[in-house]
């Protein structure tokens, strides 16, 4: 079935040091551009990520030091990335929760800035899990009676989860071919950051979403304690959480 949309539309899927969006780096980065008259655009190279590959991550996706002794680093290939990219809405696998993320991160270390603010995130797992409760080698099995050859390579698990969206939307009547829909229906409640930190309210308010200030006003916390605003910014958050957390401040104090 042949997506519907309003914009291109970016599957991507991303081979990391590890799992902390924070802290670990991209080793390899694919990702298929789909136009709206069908058109496919595939970009895949692999990065070196400026630190060791731990071997537990090398065990998952295969990609070694040496691998990527020469290949460039993010901050290298950051703007054409980024010009790539540009006005486009996402789809991944369990991309809401870490791959957009760490990309997010990759960009600000770099300096360059890309606003994803505008964008919509389809998250192909969160349709799968609501629907069938399985992974990414089971519902491809499940939605195209295909097995995932070269499971955890950036390019097969990339194709493969644009596939099984195109199978989802023909199996479910109750999924709309729309990416605005899509989006809704596969997001997990409304983060005001990407790595989930602080959360919007029924008001539009941000809240905080961990700690002792968990439901609590960011902006109200900030003004009761100033000190709570320093430590996160000298603690191990998100770089994109840090700049939202310093929005809300300068607002406030410019009220």
């Amino acid at each position: 079935m042949k997506l519907r949309l309003k914009r291109p539309i970016i599957f991507f899927d991303l081979e990391t040091t590890g799992v902390d969006t924070a802290r670990d780096r991209i080793v390899e980065v694919s990702m298929i551009k789909i136009m709206p008259d069908g058109e496919e655009i595939t970009r895949t190279r692999r990065l070196n990520p400026g630190m060791p590959i731990p071997p537990e991550a090398t065990a998952v996706h295969g990609i070694t030091d040496d691998d990527v002794r020469d290949c460039p680093t993010f901050p290298q290939v950051a703007k054409s990335l980024a010009q790539f990219i540009q006005g486009c809405d996402f789809g991944g696998f369990n991309s809401n929760r870490f791959d957009l993320p760490v990309l997010v991160e990759e960009f600000m270390r770099a300096g360059v800035d890309v606003d994803f603010k505008r964008r919509r995130f389809v998250d192909v797992q969160t349709i799968f899990h609501k629907k069938e409760q399985r992974t990414l080698v089971a519902a491809y099995r499940f939605y195209c009676d295909k097995e995932l050859e070269d499971a955890h390579s950036a390019e097969a698990d990339t194709r493969a989860t644009y596939e099984v969206l195109q199978a989802q939307i023909e199996r479910y009547d109750d999924l709309e071919n729309d990416i605005d829909f899509l989006a809704e229906y596969s997001s997990q409640g409304n983060a005001a950051d990407f790595a989930g930190r602080i959360l919007y309210d029924e008001q539009g308010c941000e809240v905080f979403n961990f700690g002792k200030h968990r439901g609590c006003s960011v902006e109200e916390v900030f003004r009761r304690e100033p000190s709570y605003y320093d430590w996160m910014m000298n603690g191990d958050f998100p770089l994109y959480t840090k700049k939202l957390i310093t929005e809300i401040r300068m607002r406030a104090k410019n009220r």
